[in-house]
Order: C-alpha cells, then sequence, then structure tokens
C-alpha cells in the first residue's frame, strides 16, 4: 500500500479543524468524513498529523491542537508568562 494522498491529508485535517467537537473517535470521524477513506490510508494520515504535531490521542479520541495563531507563535517564542492581576 502507498502512502495517502495530499488531497486525502487535507480533506480528513480539514475535518478535523473545523469540526464542532473537541474531540472524536476513529469511528465518528469515518462517518463525518466527505469522502470515504481506506481504514489503512485514514491510519497513515493520522499518523502523518500526529508526527507534525496537529493531532493527539486522547481517552476521548483524536483531538486537533495545532493552533497557527501568529499571535500565539509570537508569544511562544517569546516565552510569554501570564500574570493575572493579583487582587488583595
Amino acid at each position: 500500500m502507498g502512502s495517502p494522498r495530499l488531497k486525502t491529508i487535507l480533506m480528513i485535517e480539514n475535518t478535523l479543524k473545523n469540526m464542532e467537537d473537541s474531540a472524536i473517535t476513529l469511528a465518528n470521524l469515518k462517518k463525518i468524513l466527505p469522502k470515504k477513506v481506506n481504514h489503512y490510508t485514514l491510519m497513515e494520515a493520522l499518523h502523518y498529523l500526529y508526527d507534525s504535531k496537529k493531532i493527539i490521542y486522547c481517552p476521548d479520541g483524536i483531538l486537533w491542537i495545532y493552533n497557527d495563531s501568529p499571535k500565539l507563535q509570537k508569544a511562544i517564542e517569546e516565552g510569554y508568562e501570564w500574570k493575572p492581576d493579583k487582587k488583595d
């Protein structure tokens, strides 16, 4: 078997990124994908997204974690630390 095509990976990525729930099971992901994807191909694509640090596997299923916000990236690079106002 070959690797998943870019079009398939992008379809899976967009589905995960735009879903309403925070986490989704593999079975439910298969149901909501716009097109059917072979199980092996889906697993390969999910491994790629995991290695790319875009998803994680949690007890509730698959969770999209990637955030491409420039503000977030800048805060991470600069080591931003949130300090809430102290109220006595």
